[in-house]
């Protein structure tokens, strides 16, 4: 069945139909990663709650790793080394800006800043190119993401002596979301099948963050209970999945500066969970930058 599930996707690359899939699956990483980014956020420390959806998917994967997908070949060790650098040093990043500042802030800046990079990484690692009408569709979307995030620079009430750091911090951050998306899209091209990569990257990656969370817990004077927080690991870890796994499949199937841009509606996604979940304000000038945003990703699609 997973034989067949890969040479089915291989068989797609390059094509008109590979193109549409890609074109789902982006957008549908973009709804989970919004969802994904909410549970970091939600009512748990974002250390322990990474901590945790890290632990989960790393187990849910290492059985796929070691006894399902075709071994990796020996250059992929390398690349697996790489990714775990880069995925690490973006995941202390993004815990120290969700702790600096609010969701609907840090959000917008990691995710308007990764696009523009991965386009400039997909040209020059890939030879992609984007059309006039499919650059005016980054800056309109651009302009959106980035308007939030002034927006919320000058009006928002609270954390607003921790906001500067978080800002930087969030920027630092969509700097490492650029690296790994083109990163990981190379990655999944080197390898014959693009489940190993997924089942390897997922349970590698697993490692870090479990470990800094569990001292972080130890070291705690109100320490949370586990079960919750072990139920929002499992639920994280099958977005985590969902999520990053169509993301990276998109890459492989189409262009990956396309797809880096298709995947930043995950910011309109993330204002309305901000507003609807987590109870945070969402007014009529933001939700006209929401409108941006989105224009500017079928612009980018039309355009192509």
């Amino acid at each position: 069945m997973q034989y067949t599930m890969s040479a089915w996707l291989i068989s797609l690359e390059g094509t008109a139909d590979g193109h549409q899939l890609a074109l789902i699956l982006a957008v549908s990483a973009a709804f989970l990663h919004a969802v994904f980014g909410a549970l970091q956020k939600g009512r748990h420390d974002p250390w322990l709650s990474r901590g945790a959806i890290d632990a989960s998917y790393g187990l849910m994967a290492a059985p796929f790793a070691l006894f399902v997908v075709p071994w990796p070949e020996p250059h992929m060790w390398v690349i697996f080394a790489g990714a775990f650098v880069i995925h690490t040093a973006y995941k202390l990043l993004q815990a120290q800006a969700y702790t600096k500042g609010a969701y609907t802030v840090v959000y917008p800046v990691v995710r308007g800043t990764g696009p523009l990079f991965a386009v400039i990484g997909a040209y020059l690692i890939f030879g992609e190119t984007f059309t006039p009408i499919q650059w005016l569709g980054v800056a309109v979307l651009l302009a959106g993401i980035f308007g939030l995030a002034v927006y919320n620079l000058i009006f928002l009430e609270t954390a607003r002596d921790t906001l500067p750091a978080a800002l930087m911090l969030a920027l630092a951050t969509g700097l490492f979301v650029a690296l790994y998306t083109t990163y990981d899209a190379y990655g999944i091209r080197a390898t014959a099948d693009p489940f190993t990569f997924l089942a390897w990257f997922f349970m590698i990656d697993g490692i870090a963050m479990p470990v800094l969370a569990a001292l972080r817990w130890r070291n705690m004077t109100h320490r949370p209970e586990l079960p919750p927080l072990l139920l929002r690991g499992g639920i994280g870890g099958l977005i985590a999945f969902a999520s990053f796994g169509s993301i990276m499949l998109a890459t492989r199937l189409d262009k990956v500066g396309e797809a880096a841009v298709l995947r930043e509606t995950s910011t309109v996604f993330a204002a309305l969970i901000g507003w609807l979940v987590l109870r945070e304000t969402v007014g009529p000038r933001r939700i006209a930058l929401m409108a941006l945003i989105a224009a500017g990703a079928v612009i980018v699609e039309m355009g192509g």
